[in-house]
């Protein structure tokens, strides 16, 4: 291990003493270069959700994440705001058929989804090859969790300026109405994590018990260049995810698409920073480079912000990736019922046409205050307001809510 810690900061506070644990272990690692935590951050495996972290020379699987390049895409559509009391069964009806949430979620036979990404080449490891029938049949679908599919109010603002003026949505200040969609590599990219998490921990075997998940690949081996391949591939594939997610709802109802937005996390990138090329690991963190538009949602029942980033040093050009749990699923089902979620939602205007109760609003920390708390991170250009939401139904939820670790995972 390192002598002497790397360097990390932290945004935000009320942390889990585990996630800044967490944090101060991988900072510990000889790979690391430098770390930093995201204000929606909670404890994870290995790294912490909201957990950004620099290494020289190595990639970490388990500080990418089991969900490769999950995602946000938000469309803008040019109908009117008025469509969704005027036309919210129409809208209703373009969600719920042309999305498949849930364990397992997949198109089968002639429904299956067309992209150019099938096109390209699977067979780089044998690994990969055997989940290209799977990955193609969930293409255009979301996993269970905290993913969704929403279509909301969109309020521009006037640009703050200081800023590249041409980076912006493009679009005048006002109300619109929006898609906003979030999953990623479903199961293909679980088991690619799955699979090279545990040969970075045979190439490890003398960790510590609390490093274990922090086991690394060189990238000039076989190995690490194998999951890099992988990894980028996943990054194309949950990209086709969203692009057909929006392709056919908007489709189904004739809409056009006036401005997108696109952003992910649980990705590795190569960047420099501190004077030399390292490897950025962002698990549920939102990538912030200086003038960089990305999207930081809430929750289902509270607002998201499109934002430009700025480029802070110390957070390695991060800011988070959503609101953050501030429960466990576990807890969160304990502690609410339907009767209070419903009447959250209802004071909010918001339709959920399914979801687990495990994603109430108020089982997530306050968007409001994690905004705040990086102001030096990113600028908000607009809010988004969710209005008719749809998730995995509780049935199709995966049971992540009885495991030991359930709180783990990655905050919406």
């Amino acid at each position: 291990m390192r002598p002497e810690p790397a360097p990390r900061r932290i945004w935000g506070e009320d942390f889990e003493p585990g996630a800044i644990g967490q944090l101060d272990d991988a900072c510990s690692l000889p790979v690391t270069v430098a770390g930093a935590l995201m204000p929606d951050g909670h404890q994870g495996y290995g790294l912490p959700i909201g957990g950004v972290l620099a290494t020289r020379g190595a990639v970490i699987p388990y500080a990418v994440g089991m969900d490769i390049a999950c995602r946000m895409r938000m469309s803008v559509l040019d109908w009117p705001v008025s469509a969704l009391t005027e036309r919210e069964e129409a809208l209703t009806e373009a969600l719920e058929r042309e999305t498949r949430f849930g364990l397992g979620a997949a198109f089968a036979g002639r429904e299956r989804r067309h992209h150019r990404i099938m096109d390209e080449d699977w067979t780089f490891t044998a690994l990969v090859a055997r989940q290209r029938d799977q990955a193609w049949a969930q293409l255009g679908s979301s996993g269970s969790g905290n993913h969704f599919a929403e279509l909301g109010v969109l309020t521009v603002w006037e640009d703050p300026g200081s800023g590249d003026d041409s980076v912006s949505l493009g679009l005048e200040p006002g109300p619109y109405l929006a898609l906003l969609s979030h999953s990623g590599s479903r199961g293909t990219g679980a088991r690619i994590a799955q699979h090279f998490s545990q040969v970075a921990a045979k190439r490890h075997p003398d960790l510590p018990r609390n490093l274990k998940n922090l086991a690394w690949l060189d990238l000039d081996s076989e190995d690490g260049q194998a999951y890099w391949a992988a990894m980028d591939l996943m990054g194309r594939y949950a990209s086709a995810n969203h692009e057909l997610i929006h392709r056919h709802v908007l489709g189904r109802l004739g809409a056009e698409v006036l401005a997108a937005v696109e952003n992910h996390h649980n990705f590795a990138w190569l960047e420099k920073h501190r004077g030399e090329q390292v490897v950025v690991h962002r698990k549920g963190a939102t990538p912030a480079g200086r003038d960089a538009l990305g999207v930081i949602p809430g929750s289902m029942a509270t607002p998201g912000y499109v934002v430009r980033g700025l480029g802070e040093p110390d957070s390695l050009h991060s800011a988070s990736h959503g609101a953050g749990r501030r429960m466990s699923r576990t807890e969160a089902m304990r502690r609410f019922d339907w009767t209070e979620a419903r009447a959250f939602l209802a004071e909010r205007r918001v339709r959920l046409i399914s979801g687990g109760l495990d994603e109430v609003p108020m089982a997530y920390k306050d968007i409001e205050a994690v905004m705040a708390a990086q102001r030096d991170l990113v600028v908000p250009l607009a809010r988004f307001d969710p209005r008719l939401v749809k998730m995995a139904p509780a049935g199709r939820q995966k049971k992540h809510h009885k495991r030991r670790h359930s709180k783990h995972r990655k905050g919406r």
